[in-house]
C-alpha cells in the first residue's frame, strides 16, 4: 500500500483535533485513542511531537507519558498556581524508600522489598502508594506461595515528569542530588527496571480470585467500593 500524501491543510486540521482531544481529557490520552479519531494517513507520534514543539514555550506544555499524551503546566510556572490545600502530602521516609525500590526493581514482591530494605514493610506504607495511584499489582510470581508482584503506574510517570521508566535518574544524578552516599560499595550498579507493562516469564496474570483475596473485589466478583 502506497503512503497517503498529507497536505498542509489536513495536517493542521489533524493538529487541531489532537489538541482538542488531549485538552478535553482529564487523563493522559493514548496514541491508540488519537489514531482512531485523526484523519486517515496521519502518523500519531510525529504529529504529537510537532504539537509538543509548538507548546514548548507556552504556559502549558504537551508532555508524553509512556504512549499517552497530556497537557501540563510548564515546570517553571508551577509556583504561580500551586495552592497549599491542593498539595499532595509528603511521603514518609519509609514510603519513599519503598517507592524507589519498586520503581527500580519492578517487578518486585513485598518479601524482596523487605530484603532490600532490611526491615519489614507495613501494609499501610503500600496502601499510601496505592491510594496515590503510583503503585499497582502486576501479577503473581511463579514461585512457592505465588507472591504478588508490584510495579509503578502511568500516573507515577506523569506525576514525576517521566516519559518512560528509562528516564529514572541514574547513579550519577542521584549522587549529585545527595541521594546516594559518596562511599558506594565497589561494583554497585543501579538496577534497570522492567520497561514495559507486559508480564515477565516468571509472572502470571492477576485473576478475579486473586483480586478477591487481595481485598480488591467483594465475594462474588463485584468491585469493592
Amino acid at each position: 500500500m502506497e503512503p497517503v500524501s498529507i497536505d498542509e491543510r489536513t495536517l493542521r486540521e489533524a493538529l487541531r483535533i489532537a489538541e482538542a482531544l488531549v485538552f478535553a481529557s482529564a487523563e493522559p490520552v493514548s496514541e491508540g485513542f488519537l489514531a482512531e479519531r485523526l484523519p486517515r494517513g496521519i502518523e500519531v507520534r510525529p504529529l504529537m511531537e510537532q504539537l509538543k514543539t509548538e507548546y514548548a514555550s507556552r504556559g502549558v506544555n504537551l508532555v508524553q507519558v509512556s504512549d499517552h499524551w497530556a497537557f501540563r503546566t510548564a515546570a517553571d510556572l508551577s509556583f504561580a498556581i500551586r495552592k497549599e490545600d491542593n498539595e499532595v502530602r509528603k511521603l514518609s521516609r519509609a514510603a519513599l524508600e519503598v517507592l524507589a525500590i519498586i520503581a527500580y526493581h519492578q517487578p518486585v514482591t513485598r518479601a524482596e522489598i523487605e530484603e532490600i530494605r532490611g526491615v519489614q514493610t507495613s501494609k499501610g506504607t503500600l496502601d499510601v502508594l496505592m491510594e496515590a495511584g503510583w503503585v499497582r499489582f502486576r501479577g503473581r510470581r511463579r514461585s512457592p506461595g505465588r507472591p504478588v508482584t508490584l510495579g509503578t503506574t502511568r500516573d507515577f510517570l506523569d506525576h514525576f515528569g517521566l516519559e518512560e521508566l528509562r528516564d529514572l535518574p541514574g547513579m550519577e544524578e542521584l549522587k549529585s542530588a545527595g541521594l546516594l552516599s559518596g562511599r558506594i560499595p565497589p561494583g554497585f550498579n543501579m538496577p534497570l527496571p522492567n520497561l514495559g507493562d507486559e508480564l515477565t516469564e516468571d509472572e502470571d496474570p492477576i485473576t478475579p480470585l486473586d483480586l478477591e483475596e487481595l481485598g480488591l473485589l467483594t465475594p462474588g466478583g463485584e468491585p469493592d467500593e
